[in-house]
């Protein structure tokens, strides 16, 4: 049973919300890790307001050893003492309740508490992480993550969102380790009775929830603040690492600015640092003023780094950054609007980013994220972006793709529609009411409505609380003088839902408030032109003045749903797509084909054969569309059918290959740069190509050259591919020496690749080990389970090693990683892991699986019905 099943019945109040009489209101907090013992020392003044007389308190506290505690009322300067009679830690509800003599009057108190606690190694709470220094020793760090519900596991508290409350943080700690939180350092001095030790005190902070709360100690350095506006900036990082930090300052510095100007607030901590940590369950956090991050994801030499690892670095900066207006400002008042914290945050990274970096061209690019929503959006196991949260496991499963990439695809779309400036206007206003304080999601919309005058709430809700979305058919009727769109729930053929036989591919009872905005080319002058319609009913008819060349519903790709054209309009676009269309619009056009192959509306030829028409295509998204589909399509034939498919991938990937050039040109762009790797890659590992092959393992051999990232980075894929005994070992020698995060993560996912199911056996067993740091080992083991050769292999593993794996891994990380199920789509191997799920549960997780084992069964659709068709085809013709 999950806990979302255990849903309160009308009258009953949620058994894991503390709802009684009493809110903290500042938090006095002292702790004392330490690093060698793995333990810490606490304690903490609360000073609470009381609404109503209780003779009971009760917080939240886990894994925690409760010492003392003692409760005073009224004004500390002339409190009276209320004795504590009673302490009760309950592990199931995560809550400790201190019984008192006689109840508190409504007013001011006082709770303190003294607490031992364990620096645990799940990556979460206050917890250990450890760094291998320049000399070799190993290093320890005491550090913290406390979304959703961890903070409990460091010091009793109210954790949750809603009870905001003030922090004062001292901490005492070895006198040669750094120190930081979440605000200013006040002082630092010797610590009274504590030989060898300092204790190092915090300014208060701004109210702020539990989950955003954050401290560090360890073996640490930072480099010089800089003064960005009057907020002083660092980056905090692993001795020895200094060298890496220029870029994300960079970025830092852009994106404060950036996001001050456009939401019209200034920055609510006083200063901010930016902290690298070695072990790391999430990829950052936003707490405010200490965000935290993976290493990989902040510490960067953009010589050696390519292009997509510059971005990711970059956007998680700036999605980070964006919290602290949107998030940490104001906050949601339970963990049912965590969607619209996270989307927000994500649309807004891209908005920096963008203007951090015009050239990249951050929106093309966010296609490829919008793709993996609508992926797992057309699943019946989808759930809406908003959803009843109950529990601390229900908290920890919102963190999914539906949050982010869909939230902020419904944001975007709802921004493009309404237009930027009045989009910003109702942020502006919604930041400014609620300044400080916890919000609903309707408090966005009604601002946002409030400043445009649009239906917003209308449209929205029909977004955010019902999942999927939809496909928008189009025909032109009525002798060429009507454009006709019609709306139904867009779905995958060979989905079973929860029962035995697969569901219609699409819904017609679902519908959509959709705002979208349409193109089209006039016949007679050729003129392109674009209006916007609210298509709020099942299906619109809409004139048109003259004959359209084309028509695109999905302008600039700002709308998340699909277009399924009438076959001669399809013809249109595909055609005219390099001339007229922008590379956003021909990577959708691109997409939807290819989702009409699993829906089953087109078959696996028609995409093959709209690869070839785009065979000149420039742009780097709309090829990392293709070759993803040809990359699908791989996995589904064999023998002489995928020879050939090989040959066909060649035809269609050679003439952009060599238009762009080899070798890297003075007058490439980044993305320019990028692709060319992007290309090169598919031809070695999708395309066969042995003169490619032969190339990447030279370009690994000849380091003093310092060639180009991306060709680097492809090489290593490639390599892989085709990789001997003696490469895998070569690469598991650099991913442990290598120079920077990103180098090192580099080999450690590409030992994945590798085909002898010997060699990835051998992989996956590592991830047991401390050779694969927990944080990574997910990456890893999703990754092998990915393997076209060797994928059962890892599956295997998987499943025997079922218990040793979720006891070692960060629980957030279990359903991710087993995303790589998805491809075991040999009608055998996939049988065997839809019938482990019966049996093995993933509570933090539980819809993220339903998604992955529905998709795995639309994969073993999409094989059963293109395997032999398309083998023919490829084989024989038509």
């Amino acid at each position: 049973m999950t806990d979302t099943e255990l849903l309160p019945q009308d009258g009953e109040s949620n058994p894991f919300r503390l709802d009684g009489p009493i809110r903290p209101v500042r938090y006095d907090l002292t702790l004392e890790p330490d690093l060698g013992a793995a333990t810490f020392a606490g304690e903490v003044e609360i000073a609470l307001l009381v609404s109503a007389a209780t003779d009971t308190i009760s917080c939240n506290a886990l894994e925690l050893d409760i010492l003392s505690a003692d409760v005073s009322e009224g004004p500390l300067a002339s409190a009276s003492h209320v004795a504590v009679t009673g302490v009760v830690l309950d592990a199931e509800s995560e809550r400790v309740t201190f019984t008192l003599e006689r109840p508190l009057a409504p007013g001011e108190a006082h709770l303190r508490i003294r607490f031992n606690g364990v620096l645990n190694d799940k990556l979460r709470g206050f917890y250990r992480s450890t760094f291998t220094d320049t000399d070799g020793n190993e290093q320890i760090i005491a550090t913290t993550q406390f979304e959703a519900t961890d903070a409990r596991r460091a010091f009793p508290c109210w954790d949750e969102p809603e009870h905001k409350a003030s922090y004062v943080i001292s901490l005492i700690v070895d006198e040669d380790l750094f120190a930081v939180s979440n605000a200013a350092e006040l002082s630092r001095e010797p610590a009274p009775d504590r030989i060898g030790k300092h204790i190092v005190r915090f300014a208060e902070t701004i109210v702020m929830s539990t989950y955003l709360v954050a401290f560090i100690v360890g073996p640490l350095e930072a480099t010089d603040a800089i003064d960005v506006d009057g907020t002083p900036m660092r980056v905090i990082y692993p001795r020895g690492k200094g060298h890496l930090t220029d870029f994300a300052l960079e970025v830092g510095a852009f994106c404060l600015r950036h996001f001050t100007n456009y939401y019209g607030i200034p920055y609510p901590g006083d200063k901010l640092d930016l902290v690298a940590v070695p072990d790391f369950a999430f990829g950052a956090m936003e707490n405010l003023g200490c965000v935290t991050f993976r290493e990989i994801l902040l510490l960067v030499d953009p010589a050696t780094t390519t292009q997509a690892e510059l971005l990711n670095v970059t956007d998680v900066i700036n999605h980070e950054l964006a919290h602290m207006w949107f998030g940490d400002l104001v906050t949601m008042k339970w963990w049912n609007g965590i969607w619209l914290n996270e989307a927000f945050a994500t649309f807004m990274e891209m908005h920096a980013t963008d203007a951090f970096r015009p050239q990249w061209d951050r929106w093309t690019t966010f296609g490829l994220s919008r793709t993996a929503a609508f992926d797992t959006d057309s699943l019946t196991s989808t759930r809406p972006i908003e959803y009843p949260v109950i529990s601390p496991a229900d908290a920890e499963g919102m963190f999914d793709i539906l949050t982010y990439e869909k939230g902020a695809a419904v944001v975007r779309m709802l921004e493009q529609y309404l237009g930027e400036d009045q989009f910003r206007s109702g942020i502006r206003q919604y930041l400014a009411e609620h300044a400080f304080g916890n919000t609903e999601t309707t408090d966005l919309w009604d601002a946002i409505e409030s400043a445009t005058g649009e239906p917003v709430r209308r449209i929205m809700d029909s977004w955010i609380f019902q999942g999927g979305f939809p496909v928008i058919s189009v025909d032109i009727v009525n002798d060429g003088r009507t454009l006709r769109l019609t709306q139904h729930r867009f779905g995958y053929a060979g989905d079973l839902g929860d029962g035995e036989s697969p569901i219609p591919a699409h819904d017609d009872a679902a519908q959509w408030v959709v705002p979208l905005i349409f193109s089209q080319r006039s016949a007679t002058d050729g003129v392109i032109t674009f209006e916007k319609v609210l298509l709020d009913q099942p299906s619109i008819d809409i004139p048109l003045v003259e004959p359209a060349t084309w028509i695109y519903v999905n302008t600039e790709g700002t709308g998340f749903y699909r277009a399924r054209y009438a076959p001669d309009l399809r013809a249109a676009l595909v055609t005219h797509a390099q001339t007229d269309l922008s590379p956003i619009e021909r990577y959708g056009l691109v997409d939807d084909i290819w989702a009409s192959v699993l829906a089953g509306d087109l078959e696996a030829h028609d995409f093959l054969d709209a690869a070839e028409a785009f065979r000149e295509e420039t742009d780097l998204s709309v090829w990392q569309r293709l070759i993803a589909g040809l990359s699908a399509l791989d996995r589904i034939v064999d023998g002489d059918g995928r020879a050939a498919l090989h040959t066909r991938v060649r035809g269609i990937l050679t003439p952009a290959y060599e238009t762009l050039g080899a070798e890297p040109r003075s007058t490439d762009t980044d993305r320019d740069r990028a692709l060319r790797g992007v290309l090169f890659e598919a031809l070695g590992v999708l395309g066969g190509n042995i003169d490619v092959q032969a190339r990447a393992r030279v370009l690994l051999e000849i380091d003093a050259l310092e060639p180009d990232p991306a060709l680097v980075a492809a090489s290593v894929n490639i390599v892989a591919s085709t990789g001997t005994a003696a490469e895998f070992n070569e690469f598991l020698r650099r991913m442990k020496n290598a120079a920077t995060p990103q180098e090192e993560l580099r080999y450690l996912g590409a030992l994945a690749d590798f085909p002898d199911p010997d060699l990835v056996a051998r992989l996956v067993r590592l991830t047991l080990t401390d050779d694969i740091r927990s944080q990574n080992a997910p990456l890893v083991l999703r990754r092998a389970l990915s393997n076209r050769d060797a994928g059962e292999i890892a599956w295997f593993f998987v499943s025997s090693e079922w218990e040793a794996l979720t006891t070692r891994l960060p629980s957030n990380s279990i359903a991710r990683f087993l995303e790589g199920i998805r491809g075991l789509s040999k009608p055998g191997t996939a049988s065997e892991v839809l019938a482990f799920f019966e049996t093995h549960e993933v509570p933090q997780g539980y819809k993220i699986l339903a998604q992955h084992l529905e998709r795995l069964e639309v994969n073993v659709a999409l094989r059963q019905r293109e395997s032999q068709r398309l083998t023919h085809r490829l084989l024989h013709g038509r």
